[in-house]
């Protein structure tokens, strides 16, 4: 098992590399976003007797402590069910080097992308995909439908972002 050392020092690296305003990218102008808690897949080395090679896994943390983190591979795509449409114009925008264009966009999708994940989850993206008009339903126990308070909250995330 990796000790504190080592995930303290990948903390340090994803805060250092994730801290970034939305305006000047490193220059400190602008508004910042709170993307914490939004980390980078960390694969998992195995050796040649399918062992975890604790070894390489920490050099792999090491390494991901000091990248920048100003792209990415691949993600969990929630969001994708009711902007599907913008998440792929996000993917061209990066794929064509139109970064300003990207970033705009990107800054456009992070508050509903959190709103559907970490902040109301399954029931926020299910009560989204029903304002799109894609079938969303009910909650399956244990999760509960949104509460009139949250439901709101979670409009004015697409509303205030040009969504809805």
């Amino acid at each position: 098992m990796l000790g504190p050392q080592v995930w303290s020092s990948v903390r340090q690296g994803l805060s250092r590399g994730l801290s970034r305003n939305v305006r000047g990218w490193a220059s400190g102008e602008g508004k910042k976003v709170d993307i914490a808690g939004i980390y980078p897949p960390v694969t998992t080395p195995f050796t040649a007797t399918a062992e975890v090679d604790y070894g390489k896994l920490e050099e792999n943390l090491h390494k991901l402590g000091t990248l920048p983190f100003r792209g990415a591979v691949g993600g969990v795509c929630a969001l994708a069910n009711v902007l599907g449409a913008q998440v792929c114009q996000l993917e061209r925008l990066c794929l064509t080097g139109q970064w300003e264009d990207a970033q705009k966009l990107q800054h456009r999708l992070i508050e509903p992308n959190t709103a559907v994940t970490r902040r109301f989850g399954i029931p926020g993206l299910k009560k989204t995909m029903d304002w799109f008009g894609y079938y969303g339903g009910p909650c399956r126990a244990p999760l509960q439908e949104l509460s009139p308070a949250e439901e709101e909250a979670l409009r004015m995330d697409f509303t205030s972002n040009g969504w809805l």
